[in-house]
């Protein structure tokens, strides 16, 4: 195959590839927060302390993150064409994908928000915050470093996990490397695929780390937080009176 015929394939599977990691990113964040937060707020000690929600949460989580990813796609297939209408390409990957991606999210949401200061909470709820005010204006805003470092983790596994689907007909490079290189003995559309990865992870992980390290730079600092509260604590008696 000349270089010629490899532009377009790798070009359209390439689009292929960030569309399934991009959209399946994009669930498993919109999703995984609420499932990081929630195994943290009902642990011992925490806020909303529950075993009963944190272990039956913790057991579904555990479940989804050792589920292997190529049986899951196998057994999601009937789930995935009700919920799509197809089972295979792109569209049909992201559901495995997403539900792959948001147990596994979800723990390193939960990790994050382990590493916030306790102090900075009980300050929280000392100056009156309640419980979806610690949440917003402090357990996310200083765990913000950790969740781009966990987004970007996850974004990097999510492209593993896409190059699989392509084996199974979901698309994208993996398809295009299992296809060309693999079973018509294409080696060099192989090496050029597995070096676009590559590149493809490096740059996602470059730019994660610039972004945490602007973070960090920038800091979150324990003032932040009371500035934060002191506003939340503002609004609260004002939206009582509009309300009212």
């Amino acid at each position: 195959m000349t270089w010629d015929e490899m532009q377009p394939l790798l070009f359209d599977n390439t689009l292929d590839t960030l569309f399934m990691v991009w959209w399946s990113t994009f669930y498993a964040v919109l999703f995984g927060i609420p499932v990081g937060v929630l195994l943290h707020l009902t642990d011992r000690g925490a806020l909303l302390q529950n075993l009963t929600v944190n272990k039956v949460l913790g057991a579904i989580v555990n479940i989804g993150r050792s589920f292997p990813f190529l049986i899951l796609i196998v057994w999601l297939i009937p789930f995935t064409r009700f919920l799509v209408g197809v089972s295979i390409g792109p569209t049909g990957a992201v559901v495995p994908l997403t539900i792959a991606a948001i147990p596994f999210f979800g723990r390193l949401v939960e990790s994050a928000l382990r590493e916030v200061d306790p102090g900075l909470v009980e300050a929280g709820q000392s100056m009156g915050g309640g419980t979806w005010t610690i949440i917003f204006k402090v357990l996310l805003p200083q765990a913000l470093p950790a969740l781009v470092a966990s987004v970007t983790t996850t974004v990097i596994t999510l492209i593993g996990y896409s190059a699989i689907a392509g084996t199974v007909g979901g698309g994208g490079l993996g398809n295009l490397a299992y296809t060309y290189g693999y079973q018509q003995y294409e080696s060099r559309l192989m090496v050029v695929t597995v070096v676009e990865l590559v590149i493809i992870v490096t740059l996602v992980q470059y730019l994660g780390d610039y972004v945490v390290r602007r973070l960090a730079g920038r800091g979150t600092r324990a003032s932040r937080v009371h500035v934060g509260l002191r506003r939340a604590r503002a609004e609260e008696p004002a939206a009582v009176t509009e309300a009212a």
